[in-house]
């Protein structure tokens, strides 16, 4: 599969301290791909780097087919929302984003049909004339992905797109960046596993400025023996126990009060078949507890806390 971003032995330094060390890895093209890693894990240094705000101190990234060293090359057809993305106050928000779009190389007309174009795509057409003070956080943030939707590039790079978002804006985000899957490729780094795994199909995890794991959403969170489970009401403690005693399960572990996890002790398909079978008996006959979801293999951020020690800053449910 061809590549949109290429990073290849990606090194920073700032005076003795080394931001990143030795970085390489490769975007597929048209896929919605997760940069995850601690706070000072290197995110944000690597995507300075990757929109041309930071110079390598070694190696190289290509956007495109192209070292972002000659960015401008790019214009139109690479974008960037960076976290506190921030807008003039005072000015309306139509009047911004055509100067972005100019900046990108639209006459004026062009630029003006684009910025509404991105009003539209994130429902607010109708903010276009008032100024950006008088928008809520959760419209500013919308307003801010603007810039990184305006024309049709083919690479974007959103740094927390949902951070600090009703849970309902931040469902209309995630349903728009999911829209764009093999049709645009999308760079995401957030601190939210659960909607990392919701929305990529890729991902990479950085630590202490060292790539540790690169590879699909579903070879990350691959395990035949664990199941996670769900449910519509909090996990009594006879049910807890009742599903310990089960010959197939090695383990339990809750994760919140309606949520846990089960380590299972089997060897094939068939005894898998049973262990559920067995699970959701005890579940639904015995306790009438109904499972509202059931999932087979890791969460991301069981994976997460793995490689990383259980240095995890943010909130995966959030």
């Amino acid at each position: 599969m061809a590549a949109s971003m290429s990073i290849q032995g990606l090194g920073k330094d700032f005076g003795r301290f080394t931001a990143l060390q030795d970085v390489s890895f490769e975007v597929p093209e048209g896929a919605i791909f997760g940069l995850l890693g601690p706070n000072g894990a290197g995110k944000t240094t690597l995507f300075s780097i990757a929109a041309g705000f930071l110079s390598a101190s070694r190696g190289r990234v290509e956007v495109l087919g192209t070292d972002v060293r000659e960015i401008s090359a790019l214009r139109g057809r690479y974008s960037m929302l960076p976290q506190d993305a921030a807008f003039q106050g005072g000015i309306p928000v139509i009047e911004q984003l055509v100067m972005f779009a100019r900046l990108n190389g639209f006459s004026y007309d062009e630029a003006e049909a684009k910025a509404i174009e991105a009003l539209e795509l994130v429902g607010l057409g109708d903010v276009a004339r008032r100024n950006a003070r008088a928008l809520s956080h959760g419209m500013m943030k919308r307003v801010a992905l603007c810039q990184a939707f305006l024309g049709s590039p083919e690479l974007m790079l959103l740094d927390e797109p949902t951070a600090g978002l009703d849970p309902e804006n931040a469902r209309g985000i995630r349903e728009l960046v999911r829209g764009m899957r093999g049709q645009r490729t999308v760079v995401i780094s957030s601190h939210n596993l659960r909607e990392i795994q919701e929305l990529c199909d890729h991902a990479a995890i950085l630590h202490e400025g060292k790539l540790e794991a690169c590879a699909s959403m579903d070879e990350l969170t691959s395990s035949g023996t664990l199941v996670r489970i769900t449910l519509g009401e909090p996990l009594t403690d006879a049910a807890a126990a009742d599903l310990q005693a089960l010959p197939q399960v090695a383990s339990l572990e809750r994760t919140g009060p309606m949520d846990f996890n089960l380590q299972l002790d089997i060897e094939s398909g068939d005894q898998k078949d049973e262990a559920l079978k067995s699970i959701n008996k005890c579940l639904i006959g015995t306790h009438d507890l109904v499972p509202r979801s059931l999932n087979e293999g890791a969460s991301l951020e069981r994976r997460f806390l793995e490689i990383t020690g259980g240095l995890y800053d943010g909130s995966s449910s959030s």
